[in-house]
């Protein structure tokens, strides 16, 4: 995946689909593309992944906050919803193996009175399933509670329910689509913004890009322009049209990590009903532990801060139900994600409201998806092509991304961490690391770290220099945020050990880059202020 490469052709070429925006929706959509055989663009403002798709729970999941809602309301959308995500599950976890896995989830149960509550409405998450079923949902006693999660509070405890859902690597796996698009023929560029949309005859024909390095200006023209920009969606829309209505609201999501003690290794926990009615996940994640999240409604920004209010939230309601303190000190890192819905503007509560995505296509032909979550990136992508294909008035041809493997995939095998051992050298957690950031590439990154970039960028974690160069020469990694936060997710899971890694980070890529001093400076300082 060459950057600069797809640059070139995005000055030179027209295309049949171009794409706007390099989250899950975006990439998945020029995956979808390309792989069809279409010739298909993709600019992203930022860097693939740096807005909302590299800030979730990192679930693959039908959604149990959702059925609950379904039932609840009687609501056919948030049943579908449930239902397709469920489906969407399945294949994610046989294309992206090992960014993905399967996870075991205890929700405890302090009142007898919930038991049959939650086992049924889990036992209707398990028939929503069907084969995709990952495993049967049962209720275990309390002592079987406190073995599968021992820092549960045991006071009161009856028992729990356990149930299965899919669990990755979200920025990891937004990068390999990514990646995987360039591979079917896709162009892909980061760090390319759109300001403007090219009109002939009142139609949308293209679009005027910035390249946010050289600052150099073009147009780029397409038979059909998808706007995914999540949270962004109304930006792109208003360039349209000035005057449109507002499609999509925002919430905003904060997680927090805390160290690996706070969880088992390979166990999750969900905590079913918050003091304002909602859900919290406590999740093992890159060998620490993922807590979230919030939901409130929230204002568009590029870099949403995890408030001190909304980490005292978390922290309190998990505090509740362990056994062990949980204190601010112990927070290593926290972040924000913007959610966006599809929604009326004015509904109070986006608690309420639905993540289902819908496809809208304006009078001049600017076709918008918006909506949606991780889990049902490949069906939105999907829908989003056939759409595509009726406004081009293209022959229709069949999305084939269901039994497409992300890179990585195809010759993933769990045994890769014993073999990256054996011929490489590599410590346990490196390898085991390597393989499951990487698949069937990790032997790429090890064979730079063997070229002399076997170093450490944190004696705490084991991310190495080499990934620094790979993530460069095959991933469009720019900046050392790019690196920090999506290559590699240091940032995300201790952000003091991020911002000492940064000069070291900085120098690499200055070197690989051949950055210029002004360059290499500017980089540093806004990198620190975004890591901080």
């Amino acid at each position: 995946m060459n950057r600069e490469q797809s640059i070139e052709s995005l000055k030179t070429d027209s295309f049949d689909i171009l794409v706007i925006g390099g989250g899950a929706t975006g990439t998945g959509i020029a995956l979808d593309a390309a792989s069809r055989g279409y010739k298909t663009a993709l600019v992203e403002a930022d860097d693939f992944s740096s807005g909302t798709s590299s800030r979730s729970t990192k679930l693959i999941h039908g959604g149990v906050r959702y059925l609950e809602a379904a039932v609840k309301h009687f609501d056919r959308s948030q049943f579908n919803l449930v239902r397709d995500a469920l489906a969407e599950r399945a294949i994610f976890l046989k294309i992206a193996p090992h960014l993905s896995n399967p996870l075991p989830l205890v929700t405890p149960l302090y009142n007898w009175l919930e038991v049959p509550y939650f086992m049924t409405g889990l036992k209707l998450y398990d028939w929503l399933a069907g084969k995709a079923n990952l495993a049967p949902s049962k209720f275990v006693d309390a002592k079987e509670a406190l073995h599968k999660f021992p820092m549960l509070e045991p006071k009161g405890l009856r028992g729990a329910v356990i149930y299965y859902d899919g669990q990755f690597d979200d920025a990891r796996m937004n990068v390999s689509i990514a990646k995987t698009a360039d591979e079917e023929g896709a162009k892909v560029a980061n760090h390319v913004k759109v300001i403007a949309l090219e009109k002939e005859n009142g139609k949308v024909v293209g679009v005027k890009l910035v390249d946010e390095f050289s600052s150099e200006s073009w147009i780029s023209k397409a038979k059909v322009v998808i706007n995914a920009t999540g949270p962004f969606t109304d930006n792109i829309r208003k360039l349209d049209d000035p005057d449109c209505n507002t499609m999509v609201t925002t919430s905003s999501g904060v997680h927090i990590v805390l160290d690996k003690e706070f969880s088992p290794p390979h166990t999750g926990l969900l905590i079913p009903e918050t003091e304002d009615g909602r859900v919290l996940f406590l999740l093992p994640w890159q060998g620490q532990t993922i807590v979230g999240t919030t939901d409130n409604p929230a204002k568009v920004t590029t870099n949403p801060e995890a408030t001190e209010k909304e980490i005292e939230y978390i922290l309190r309601h998990v505090d509740k139900y362990f056994s062990v303190p949980v204190e601010r000190k112990d927070v290593k890192a926290a972040w924000s994600g913007l959610r966006p819905l599809v929604s009326d503007p004015s509904a109070a509560d986006t608690a309420e409201l639905s993540r289902d995505h819908i496809i809208n296509i304006s009078d001049s032909g600017l076709l918008t998806i918006a909506g949606g979550k991780w889990t049902t990136y490949r069906k939105m992508a999907e829908d989003a092509v056939d759409q595509a294909e009726k406004l081009a008035q293209f022959k229709h041809v069949e999305s084939e991304t269901d039994k497409l493997p992300i890179a990585g995939g195809k010759g993933f095998s769990s045994s890769g961490t014993g073999y990256l051992q054996e011929h490489y050298g590599l410590e346990l957690d490196i390898a085991n690391h390597l393989n499951h950031s990487y698949g069937d590439r990790a032997t790429d990154v090890a064979d730079i770290a063997k070229n002399g970039w076997s170093a450490k960028l944190s004696e705490k974690y084991p991310y190495l220099e080499a990934e620094v160069i790979y993530g460069i020469r095959q991933e469009s990694a720019r900046t050392s945020r790019d690196t920090l936060c999506r290559r590699t997710r240091l940032a995300f899971i201790d952000s003091a050990e991020a911002l000492k890694a940064l000069p070291r980070v900085n120098e690499i890529m200055a070197s690989e880059l051949a950055w210029s001093p002004e360059q290499a400076a500017k980089d540093l300082e806004s990198s620190r202020e975004y890591l901080k």
